[in-house]
């Protein structure tokens, strides 16, 4: 059956193309698997929650009939300001507008967030949110931030009161001298935009169109977590060819369901640590149908996702066995007002068995942020750059630089934290000042290229807060979600075959804290270790296999009378082949077959143009061809899961294709087969 909806068309219609519904919610009522509703141009001002699943092959489709120009949103439009004086205006919202929840008296709130001022709504021009403040003042004399990442539209500022007598919500905003009862203005209203109300409504399609402005809340994964797009605890759907921006938190969330006794736990409760909480969370889960039958297995790809506070795509749990592809990711948590973990591009607890490939993701606070159970996880073909706060430059002195990555840290392309993988990384350009963090153990790097630093190695696993307290993370059968148990991160158990890692010349704050890194407080260096030089060196005092194996010769157990060793508890070994060290990179000490070469000049010219990407470099001149084709029997297995690094469905992977799918002809180390390449991240 086809549906068919246009805002423009007359009350009363019965969905089909001569008389359509006017509201995409009349079509969700009664969409059936198989059926699919097109929805016309137009602005729909509705949260559309889906009430019947599709079944797999016979998905409900929901597409916009030209591409982009179907939005839902989440704002309803203001045209009620007064002018208070100068450039400020004022304006009242009759509260019943919002129904039972008003995002101008709910404050952003959850677990491992930093508390602050923030709610939920947000006020728009053209479009562009607004900088909420703490005071009338503040809208009236407003202050350029210094943490922003675009200060010249941070004194577009907002203030919210309540007035009880007139049950109304009062807004003031400095609109810079425009006229909002011209200008498109809105304000968010809606918490969502397109997400059922209710779990297990799997096999859903949602294609071409924008979605905008919702009031969204802050999604950690020890709560039900929010976004403005979402499957809510289902399986099998596919987000594609849309445009999603604006979110107060989170983009599209692929998340966790809402167990009431585990709501933010930790936030309302205290007297659990939120390590613990989250894996009461993920047991619950398991005991409560998260399983491959039911949860996950969802696409998103081709999409625009830029301008979200949190982050662009979010989930734990229910994110399992998804494909996250051809995604074009930016300008996430650039107002800084919102911080705390749970921030990034794309941020992920219990990635397993997801693949994220060929994504563009650039200008956020976090690239990618896997968090937790990235086993069976594969980060594949993305071209990351810019995820450094943008403050950081010539004239940062070392001071500011450490007051900030106390508050926020800098950044990152890539966060694989307290996981057993096997987590593989390959074939990714990664151009951020550090393109890996790494306080996890279990993971393959092939053919990448490091333009930045491995950062966080052998640090960042426990909670050291005076008492040590070992996270005890999860491990998972083959391919599945059901625990096979917990171990705390031994770290090391990492493969480097095949990178190219090239240093570039460090900012004067970011070369006077490496250089002081050591003598940085210890609270500091707990959560990291503050590398910032390119290579592997930071992995010289990890042992080779051969080195590892040696502590149990002769070991028979308990009984044995071989001196005690920490074999058990030390760090594990790391493997090495083909790597090639540039511009001052250097390698571990173990690393003996590496290629270095500090005096060519390395030549990296990149040019973008509507999401097409071309690289032209001298790097195919300066590298060596003597590297050797790497495969999943070269890369072995996870130590603590015991599962190989191989794809999803157990079969071996052969890496002999580069980043842009090109038939590698010849084995060289980096993402690339020749000097000139286009990649194409076009949506």
């Amino acid at each position: 059956m086809n549906y068919y909806v246009d805002i423009k068309a007359a009350l009363g219609g019965d969905g089909s193309e001569k008389y359509p519904f006017r509201s995409i919610q009349q079509a969700a009522d009664i969409a059936l698997p198989g059926d699919v509703v097109t929805v016309l141009p137009g602005i729909y001002r509705e949260h559309v929650y889906p009430v019947h699943a599709g079944e797999e092959g016979k998905p409900i489709v929901y597409c916009s009939a030209e591409p982009l120009k179907a939005v839902i949103t989440g704002a309803e439009s203001v045209k009620n300001w007064v002018k208070l004086e100068g450039n400020v205006w004022k304006a009242e919202i009759d509260n019943a507008v919002f129904g039972d929840y008003n995002p101008y008296t709910t404050n952003v709130s959850g677990d491992w967030l930093i508390p602050d001022f923030s709610h939920t709504g947000d006020v728009y021009l053209n479009h562009k949110s607004l900088y909420e403040v703490e005071t009338l003042d503040e809208v009236k004399n407003p202050q350029r931030s210094k943490v922003c990442w675009d200060p010249d539209f941070s004194v577009y500022t907002w203030y919210t009161e309540q007035d009880e007598e007139k049950n109304v919500t009062v807004l003031y905003a400095n609109f810079r001298g425009a006229d909002p009862n011209k200008e498109d203005v809105e304000i968010s209203v809606r918490q969502n935009c397109f997400m059922p109300k209710e779990n297990g409504i799997g096999y859903i399609t949602l294609s071409g169109f924008t979605v905008r402005e919702a009031a969204t809340q802050w999604a950690p994964p020890t709560a039900y977590q929010d976004g403005m797009i979402g499957p809510h605890w289902s399986k099998g759907w596919v987000i594609e060819d849309c445009e999603i921006y604006e979110s107060k938190c989170s983009g599209i969330s692929l998340g966790k369901y809402l167990q009431p006794n585990n709501n933010n736990k930790w936030l309302h409760k205290k007297y659990k640590d939120g390590t613990q909480t989250e894996r009461d969370c993920i047991l619950q889960a398991s005991y409560e149908g998260w399983d491959k039958e039911h949860i996950g297995s969802h696409r998103v790809r081709r999409c625009n996702i830029h301008d979200c506070g949190q982050t662009g795509i979010v989930g734990h749990l229910g994110g399992v066995f998804s494909i996250i592809e051809n995604n074009h990711i930016h300008h996430i948590n650039n107002k800084q007002n919102l911080k705390g973990a749970e921030i990034g591009g794309i941020k992920m607890h219990a990635a397993i068995d997801c693949i994220y490939r060929h994504n563009h993701i650039h200008h956020c606070t976090r690239g990618i942020w896997l968090d937790w159970q990235a086993q069976g996880t594969r980060v594949t073909g993305n071209y990351f750059h810019d995820n450094t706060v943008p403050i950081i430059n010539e004239k940062t002195s070392m001071e500011e630089f450490a007051v900030l990555f106390k508050s926020s840290s800098i950044g990152e392309d890539l966060f694989i934290e307290v996981a057993h993988g096997p987590t593989l990384v390959d074939n990714n350009i990664m151009l951020s000042i550090r393109s890996v963090k790494l306080p996890t153990q279990g993971c393959a790097f092939v053919h990448n290229l490091f333009g930045g630093s491995i950062t966080a190695v052998g640090t960042g696993t426990d909670n050291n807060d005076g008492v040590r307290s070992c996270r005890y993370t999860p491990y998972h059968e083959h391919h599945g979600t059901k625990v096979e148990g917990f171990m705390t991160i031994l770290h090391g158990d990492n493969r480097f075959y095949n990178n190219i890692f090239m240093q570039r010349p460090m900012l004067p704050c970011i070369m006077a804290m490496h250089n002081n890194r050591k003598n940085m407080p210890e609270g500091m260096l707990s959560w990291d270790d503050m590398n910032y030089a390119v290579g592997t060196e930071t992995f010289s005092e990890y042992p080779t296999f051969e080195e590892w194996d040696a502590q149990f010769e002769g070991y028979v157990g308990m009984g044995s009378d071989t001196p005690h060793v920490h074999r058990y508890y030390g760090h594990l070994p790391c493997w090495y082949g083909g790597n090639v060290y540039l511009g001052g990179a250097v390698p571990s000490a173990k690393d003996t077959g590496a290629f270095v070469d500090e005096k060519s000049e390395v030549k990296f010219l990149i040019k973008e143009n509507n999401g097409e990407v071309k690289i032209r470099t001298n790097l195919m001149e300066i590298i060596p061809d003597r590297a050797k084709l790497i495969s999943s029997d070269v890369l072995g297995y996870a130590f603590e899961p015991e599962q190989r690094f191989e794809a999803p469905d157990g079969s071996a992977i052969i890496f002999n294709e580069d980043i842009a799918g090109n038939r590698r002809a010849k084995i060289n180390a980096g993402p690339f087969t020749s000097d000139s390449i286009e990649l194409d991240y076009s949506l």
